[in-house]
């Protein structure tokens, strides 16, 4: 529950290079979303060379954290591997949500980039990366240390709360 509440967009990074154990386990954490009919239609692109963290800042505009990040997750949705017809994208969210809490349960930092839908952004990135059709980019993740800390959120609002109906 820790993580959950402490998560938060952290978009100003120190620049000292994350451990790639960390960010396999982070990855690891998104493979264990839940998936509809469990198609787990993710792929991913683990970004660390900082000519290709610097061509997304072009291709996406509320990428400028990444000159201070070291390290970047793209998550895919693979086509091919779809068995229910459209929910890769609710299994990418659940997966992206996933490696977003792992970051921060280890004391890392991350923000949510989305990518899909927006067509200047898929193609951008698909382009930059040379993916395949069955492959499209659905959100990117900076990950880094912090260099900012924000406080714990209280979303909880009990008047959105319906019982039996609206």
């Amino acid at each position: 529950m820790e993580a959950i509440y402490k998560r938060r967009s952290i978009r100003k990074f120190t620049g000292k290079p994350v451990d790639d154990n960390l960010v396999k386990e982070c990855i690891k954490a998104g493979m264990n979303a839940p998936s509809a009919g469990n198609q787990m239609p993710w792929e991913f692109i683990l970004i660390d060379r900082r000519d290709l963290l610097d061509a997304i800042m072009k291709i996406h505009p509320y990428a400028s954290m990444l000159d201070r990040a070291t390290v970047a997750v793209l998550v895919c949705g693979d086509l091919s591997k779809e068995t229910r017809k459209g929910y890769w994208v609710q299994d990418c969210a659940a997966c992206t949500q996933n490696i977003l809490l792992a970051v921060t349960a280890l004391g890392l930092a991350a923000v949510w980039l989305g990518v899909y839908p927006r067509e200047d952004r898929v193609e951008g990135l698909r382009k930059l990366f040379d993916l395949p059709a069955h492959i499209i980019p659905f959100s990117l993740v900076p990950i880094g240390h912090p260099a900012e800390e924000k406080a714990t959120n209280n979303k909880f609002f009990p008047e959105r709360i319906h019982r039996n109906g609206f």
